[in-house]
């Protein structure tokens, strides 16, 4: 019995002996490994990298991949200039200043001499003095715990170097360090070659497209010189047609010369001036410019348009030029000083018709890069011959028209004068008419759908009240519909497509009834329809049902599809009625009532309703008092960690104890707030009450304490807003760090794209962010991944159903991994008992929120400071 004992223990003894051989295998499994995809990573970046500066960065990486290489270089010898250039240096304790030094210097180190020796060299602290005295360096930079360097080497030839060091006593390198780096060196020589043929032959590409590009430059010089004569025969082709023309008058004749002579030369702005018979006055009957907007006729004087004329000459004259005609007495001073200020460019040529001059043409630039040439003086004398011939061979044209067309217009004029008083009078009569009845028209109908109005939909529901009065056995009703959305369509593809909508909304709904009923648009997105003699109440609900399933189906405006809806409220009209306004309320309250339900629905209206709208106003009433006399009470919650019962913080909220309705729910005076437009006032409200807390609570506490409340989601849609709220908080004197603010998962999904750099903003100010109610609604990871939250509690409805909901708990679970990744924390709203905690605290939560989490006197701490915090 004991031999087979110890032969037993002998077999498990062999099997332990067998176990660091096995995992000595696995090692060098692991390293042949990692080392082919090091190579395969190496194969990888000579086919993908064209530039050496991004090779190296690359190596770095794929050798921290084998090793860990936090410092790291790359030194590179050139035989031919003896430098040693280091293309690539990171190290945590030396800087390198210079990149380039000989190679003299640098052999006397480390590097140098497995630069000058060829082979590799492997120093650890234990031998690192002793080795440097046998090899015969000095010491160069700081002292490393291991420093491994390796050659680089192409053929026999060294090229460079490749070395790692380590600083730390905690990184050490082996003797497979070195010969996994000896065996990669040679495969990232290899790949540098690579990578730097591809260098030099995409330089050799570039300077052949250079070459190419030079070659097209001068053929399209050449092309142009040829257009250019094109351009001029053309051009004259033009001005001779243009003469020939008897249509049009002259100053469409001289707006199109200027057009053909742009095409000739730059000429942005031109003019024509004439002078009279007598030679004593210039005229411009043509002036185009880009700095005066007219110019004035004028007695000959000493100006450019009168020194061509004087000289019978085309002149070239810029700002240089006008200086010395000044210095001559050609031109008045102040024509030489504008055309030095504006650094003119002017160019002139006389007309002249056989042989007499008649006027100038001239052209100007105001920009230095434009100036002209004697080449454009030499085009636009040749051009201004045929543009003086064209301009004679019009005005004579035009004169012999000019009479013929007075004698026609005196004739028709005198035939036209006692047929067009007749068809005045009648066509006044008519006007009157046409008036009138679209005065009645305009009173009665909306002016965008041409659908009845309040008025007269009034007028028709006033007549069916009257009567349900006289003749209780018929029937109507009033249907009362609100579009969805449309505010948000309106906003988004502008007020334009807006009415289209509408448009296309009062066509479908008159799909919807039939042709005695009566539909009438109110204003805004709202319509009513009057449904006449019904024969049951359910013919009603019927049609709503239509019109809501009508109005569901999509839109297309501005090619885009978008998708509205409709609440309806439905007013049975009853004997007791007294006036349309009743019905059209009660529908109206209806109305309401569906959309508070969930929009897409119709309703009934009953008596209870208008109760409720009554309980609402009143409420908004009450709410609106006590806001601005504070008389609201101020309580805090802490959330803590489960592991030791410390707070995280103390999160601030008020309750409201209505004196006829009792205690208010959160979440409807919450609602209240945002129907009557005070969130901000709220929020500003709370945040007071939070900063005073704080003061008090600073002088009071061993520790700062962080004090938390829930933000309405307005507040940060306005840059101004936020502004104003930082601005608060410093002047409360309050630490930002001190302050919490927490925004409601379904307020952000409402607006998430606008809020985005609000958050980053109060993140940058130091305050911490919260997702409250995580998973209360259409939960997104994107304000996980994309928010800067530090915190995001999940909603108390997950909490509540543990441990019996399994579900639940693995997405709580869930939810901690991630944050795990992304660096928020998971708090965990609504603890109420010891199995909630020990679910928590078994899938590893550690922050929660809840009655049962604090001890007793630290929840009697926490009323004492509601205590405070409603007292302040």
């Amino acid at each position: 019995m004991t031999a087979e004992n110890n032969a037993g223990q002998m077999s498990i003894e062999e099997l332990r002996a067998l176990v660091p051989q096995l995992q000595q295998l696995t090692n060098k499994y692991q390293q042949a490994e990692a080392l082919q995809k090091a190579l395969f990573d190496i194969s990888e970046l000579a086919n993908s990298v064209s530039e050496l500066p991004r090779l190296y960065p690359a190596v770095h990486d794929i050798i921290s991949g084998m090793m860990n290489a936090r410092n790291f270089f790359v030194a590179l010898y050139d035989q031919g200039t003896e430098l040693v250039e280091f293309v690539y240096f990171v190290d945590e304790f030396d800087e390198l200043s210079v990149r380039q030094m000989p190679s003299s210097v640098l052999k006397k180190g480390l590097t140098g001499y497995v630069l000058r020796t060829g082979e590799p060299l492997f120093l650890t602290k234990e031998n690192y003095r002793e080795q440097l005295k046998n090899i015969e360096v000095a010491e160069l930079g700081s002292d490393p715990v291991d420093w491994i360097g390796v050659p680089l080497k192409r053929g026999s030839q060294v090229i460079g170097a490749m070395v790692v060091q380590s600083y730390d006593d905690s990184i050490r390198y082996s003797e497979q360090d070195l010969e996994l780096l000896v065996f990669v060196s040679q495969h990232i020589v290899n790949a540098l070659d690579r990578v730097k043929s591809r260098e030099i032959t995409e330089k050799t590409i570039r300077e052949r497209t250079r070459q190419l590009r030079l070659m097209n430059e001068e053929l399209q010089e050449e092309i142009q010189e040829r257009q250019k004569i094109e351009s001029l025969q053309q051009a004259l082709f033009e001005i001779s047609e243009l003469s020939a023309n008897v249509e049009g008058d002259m100053k469409d004749f001289y707006s199109s010369l200027h057009d053909i002579l742009s095409r000739l030369l730059s000429a942005p702005n031109c003019y024509i001036a004439t002078v009279d018979k007598k030679r004593n006055y210039l005229e411009f009957p043509y002036f185009s410019d880009e700095l005066d907007q007219t110019i004035e006729p004028r007695p000959m004087g000493r100006g450019l348009t009168e020194y061509v004329l004087r000289t019978g000459q085309a002149a070239l004259i810029n700002a240089e030029r006008a200086t010395t005609l000044m210095e001559e007495g050609q031109l008045e001073p102040l024509v030489s000083e504008r055309m030095v200020r504006r650094d003119n460019s002017w160019l002139g040529s006389p007309l002249v018709v056989e042989g007499e001059i008649s006027g100038v043409i001239a052209i100007q630039t105001y920009e230095s890069t434009q100036a002209y040439s004697l080449k454009d003086l030499e085009l636009l004398k040749f051009v201004s011959h045929h543009i003086a011939v064209a301009m004679e061979r019009k005005r004579v044209a035009d004169a012999v028209q000019q009479i013929n067309q007075q004698l026609a217009e005196k004739v028709e004029e005198r035939t036209q004068e006692l047929y067009k008083t007749n068809q005045h009078l009648k066509k006044q009569i008519e006007e009157r008419k046409e008036i009138e009845l679209k005065l009645i028209h305009d009173a009665h109908h909306d002016a965008l759908t041409d659908l009845p109005n309040r008025v007269m939909f009034s007028n028709r529901l006033e007549l069916a009240v009257a009567n349900k009065k006289r003749h209780t056995e018929h029937n109507f009703a009033v249907l009362f519909i609100d579009l969805d959305r449309f505010k948000l369509i309106n906003d988004t593809i502008g007020h334009h497509a807006g009415d289209m909508f509408l448009i296309e909304v009062s066509k479908r709904i008159a799909q919807c009834i039939r042709g005695h009923d009566l539909l009438a648009r109110l204003g805004g997105d709202e319509f009513v329809i009057l449904l006449d003699s019904l024969e049951e109440e359910d013919d009603a609900e019927e049609v709503a049902g239509r019109i809501i399933e009508l109005l569901a189906q999509p839109f297309i405006l501005e090619d885009k599809e978008m998708y509205s809806g409709a609440s309806i409220g439905i007013a049975f009209i009853q004997s007791w009625y007294g006036s349309a306004e009743e019905v059209i309320r009660d529908a109206d309250a209806a109305m309401y009532h569906a959309k508070s339900l969930g929009r897409g629905r119709y309703v009934t209206f009953d008596s209870s309703m208008r109760e409720r709208l009554l309980e609402e106003v009143e409420l908004e009433a009450e709410f609106r008092r006590m806001l601005k006399e504070e008389l609201f009470e101020c309580y805090c919650q802490p959330a803590a960690n489960l592991l030791n019962n410390e707070w995280v913080y103390l999160e601030c909220y008020i309750r409201w104890q209505h004196p006829t309705l009792g205690k208010v729910k959160r979440e409807q005076f919450w609602q209240v707030a945002e129907h009557s437009g005070l969130t901000i006032e709220m929020d500003n409200f709370m945040l007071e009450r939070a900063c005073e807390c704080l003061r008090q609570m600073n002088r009071d506490a061993d520790k700062p304490v962080r004090i938390a409340l829930n933000l309405s989601i307005n507040h940060l849609l306005q840059n101004k807003l936020v502004n104003q709220l930082l601005e608060q908080i410093q002047q409360a004197g309050i630490d930002p760090q001190q302050l919490v603010l927490e925004f409601d998962e379904n307020d952000l999904n409402k607006r998430s794209q606008h809020i985005l750099p609000a958050l980053k903003k109060l993140k940058k100010a130091g305050i911490t962010l919260v997702l409250d109610n995580f998973g209360s609604g259409l939960a997104s990871l994107s304000y996980l991944y994309s928010y800067p939250f530090d915190y995001v509690k999940v909603d108390h409805r997950f909490v509540k159903s543990l441990p019996r909901s399994d579900k639940n708990l693995k997405m709580i679970q869930s939810v901690l991994s991630i944050a795990e990744h992304l660096g928020f924390k998971l708090i965990a709203e609504g603890v109420e008992n010891q199995a909630q905690l020990e679910a928590l605290l078994e899938i590893g939560c550690e922050f929660g929120q809840g009655s049962y989490i604090c001890p007793s006197k630290l929840l009697n701490l926490v009323k004492a400071d509601e205590q405070k915090l409603s007292q302040a």
